[in-house]
């Protein structure tokens, strides 16, 4: 008993990172330009990553298929954060943190390397809900064109589910080992982001220690650690309650964008925030319970993983 509280606490402590991930990257954009926050962030990662994966007797060296896979999820993942860093500097953090759960709903209908067959209806009328959600946060006080940062955010939801379902397909064909993959991955997108942040380098001489602090919680906190603690959790719990516990990021978002970030909703955008978390808890319901029938149909079917 207390082992598996100890267990939910720490997949709550994960997902209240990454909740509170987008304050944290609007506070940093506010002080340094996008494209430094980004290079600062993936090099900080980078460092912790390779410290944490380094060859040993125990971990043995880089494979080629961890090396290959990693390169190429390197870059869809950059361009995840690319989106999400620029949105969520032309949004609310609260906005950017309920837009981006679309990717819960948006994954399976990308990611059919499961073999589960035909998604339910009622898993595309929890989706129609969820853009029903969008809709309404759009528009904040009133109807009017959407934001460009709500415009990225839901981009960003779309490239990261098809940088999940990517995942997915990659690691069921290749076996790697997830901390060797993250390595890889952070490296790359430092490779990435060194060129285009080169001239604004020099600001981060001059970058207040706020700023600094932000980058340095993006890096080790919202990438490195909650990385490290979620592989640590889901090998000690089932798949569905791990799923569920992280699925309250959204609210965590909000609840931090409103608390520590002094946002505020107005009515149309909070009745998006109530039905974005609606459907997407919905939507991942039907769809795991889903998974799991066409499993007990099929028990010798080899699956690949629901995510990262």
């Amino acid at each position: 008993m207390i082992q598996a509280r100890r267990t939910d606490a720490v997949l709550l402590l994960v997902a209240l990172v990454w909740g509170s991930s987008y304050l944290a990257a609007k506070t940093a954009t506010a002080a340094l330009p996008v494209l430094v926050v980004l290079f600062a962030r993936y090099l900080l990662s980078a460092v912790a990553c390779l410290v944490l994966a380094a060859p040993g007797r125990r971990r043995g060296s880089w494979t080629r298929a961890e090396v290959r896979v990693g390169a190429v999820l390197g870059v869809t993942q950059a361009a995840v954060l690319v989106l999400e860093t620029y949105g969520v500097a032309h949004t609310s953090a609260a906005n950017a943190g309920l837009i981006i759960s679309l990717t819960i709903v948006l994954t399976p209908l990308l990611d059919r390397s499961a073999g589960t067959g035909p998604l339910p209806p009622r898993f595309f009328a929890a989706t129609a809900v969820c853009l029903l959600a969008v809709g309404l946060l759009m528009s904040g006080n009133g109807f009017h064109r959407p934001g460009t940062g709500d415009l990225l955010m839901l981009l960003a939801a779309v490239v990261r589910a098809a940088h999940v379902a990517l995942v997915g397909r990659l690691t069921a064909r290749h076996p790697v080992r997830p901390m060797q993959l993250t390595a890889v991955q952070t490296v790359v997108g430092t490779a990435l982001f060194a060129l285009p942040a080169a001239g604004g380098v020099p600001a981060l001489a001059q970058a207040p220690a706020a700023a600094w602090a932000q980058l340095g919680y993006l890096a080790l906190f919202c990438s490195v650690f909650a990385f490290v603690a979620q592989t640590w959790a889901v090998q000690r719990t089932s798949a569905s309650r791990a799923s569920l516990l992280l699925g309250t990021e959204p609210v965590w978002a909000v609840a931090v964008g409103i608390c520590l970030g002094g946002e505020r909703f107005g009515v149309f955008a909070a009745l998006g925030a109530v039905l974005m978390v609606t459907g997407t808890y919905w939507g991942q319901a039907v769809e795991r319970a889903h998974r799991a029938t066409a499993h007990r149909r099929t028990p010798s079917r080899a699956t690949a993983p629901a995510g990262t």
